[in-house]
């Protein structure tokens, strides 16, 4: 097997669901991870339709996410009185299949680990391309050469940056940010409350704090806790319901994710000895199919790796013809208006849709639609 030294940027989902078929394949495998240890909580995350479920199977872990599963939450929408507004069905937000995103990361560690280096703790810092290989520095480890990275590292990648470009040419803002605060204090049923331009939610799928809101461009350190935290209290000052007791509970939580909702937008998914994988290659924020399209991004690259014997030139361009028409749903929508709608009227509307069973089995089934939307190939090499 040729370009059977690989680097993958990401230890989130895609990386060590890639991680996992390569090993199994024959190949050495190093995973580097700025976090310091894989990421326990996070927001819920769902499988849907025969594609999902064919990968989970193929990979053997299906037994172990439905193990897992948190199983579908409805959810109130409620007034500024905690009156019922309208219900958001678990059917809705959990797919066919639901799971804690660090449940499920750490399945997929605990699968890998034995198998492959993991750096945690580090981050790439540039990335020279070569005819025989890519020479990697790191923040912390020494530089070493590998034959293949792969940026699993989401949708800000550094592995991007450094192979393909500045962020701004490829990152496009949509207008919204989002947060996921893990809290001691519960707060009841799960129910949500909306002001034009603003959401707040607690005890639902995604965290037990969810935070949606319109705002202009941030820039703010997304490991630094405290300033993540006054951007929340500014962003939700003056806010009804229980708004107020909620962002206290903020303040004296351990762990908060601060992010924008953004889309990649890129015309190539590889570049010399480079690819892309997941949110960094077809990231849209809050989409609903972000963890799928990982999943079955990991297994066409790994198969197509193996099916090409390590020919790199071959694989990527076999990957993108399989992946790039799949992965068309991430380059449309943008969740922010519809979680934090920007008037009172659009807010009625989105509460009508979640009123009616017609419209919400709709919604369902178009999803579902976009989620089976490829012919997944067989393997022989990574599932004999």
């Amino acid at each position: 097997m040729r370009n059977g030294n690989v680097l993958i940027s990401g230890g989130g989902i895609g990386g060590p669901a890639l991680a996992h078929w390569l090993v199994r394949a024959g190949f050495t495998v190093t995973v580097v991870e700025k976090a310091p240890a894989p990421r326990p909580g996070g927001q819920a995350i769902d499988f849907k339709g025969e594609t999902h479920f064919t990968v989970l199977t193929r990979m053997g872990i299906l037994d172990d996410v439905r193990r897992l599963r948190t199983g579908g939450i409805d959810q109130e929408i409620v007034d500024a009185a905690g009156r019922r507004l309208a219900v958001m069905s678990g059917d809705f937000t959990g797919g066919d299949l639901e799971i804690r995103r660090g449940d499920l990361s750490r399945v997929l560690y605990e699968r890998t680990a034995p198998h492959c280096e993991y750096l945690f703790g580090d981050s790439i810092t540039s990335l020279t391309d070569t005819p025989s290989g890519v020479h990697v520095t790191f923040e912390r480890s020494a530089p070493r050469t590998f034959d293949l990275v792969v940026g699993a590292d989401g949708i800000n990648s550094a592995v991007r940056r450094l192979a393909f470009g500045p962020e701004a040419d490829f990152v496009r803002y949509l207008g919204y940010h989002y947060a996921l605060v893990e809290m001691d204090e519960d707060f009841g049923p799960p129910r949500m409350y909306n002001e034009p331009g603003r959401m707040v939610a607690v005890g639902g799928p995604k965290a037990p704090a969810f935070f949606v809101f319109a705002s202009e461009p941030l820039d703010h350190d997304r490991y630094d806790a405290g300033q993540q935290k006054d951007i929340l209290a500014r962003a939700y000052a003056g806010m009804g319901w229980r708004t107020p007791e909620i962002m206290k509970a903020v303040r004296r939580s351990g762990d908060v994710y601060l992010d924008s909702l953004s889309q990649v937008r890129i015309d190539r998914y590889s570049s010399g000895r480079v690819v892309l994988l997941g949110d960094a290659a077809y990231g849209n924020t809050l989409g609903g199919f972000g963890t799928g399209l990982a999943m079955v991004g990991a297994y066409v690259l790994a198969g197509e790796l193996v099916e090409a014997g390590g020919d790199h030139r071959a694989a990527f361009a076999a990957y993108e013809r399989h992946m790039r028409p799949y992965a068309k749903i991430a380059e449309n929508g943008n969740a922010g208006p519809f979680m934090a709608p920007p008037t009172k009227a659009r807010m009625w509307a989105r509460n009508l849709m979640f009123r009616s069973s017609f419209l919400l089995r709709m919604m369902i089934k178009i999803g579902n639609s976009y989620a089976t939307d490829i012919v997944l190939k067989d393997y022989p090499a990574l599932t004999k």
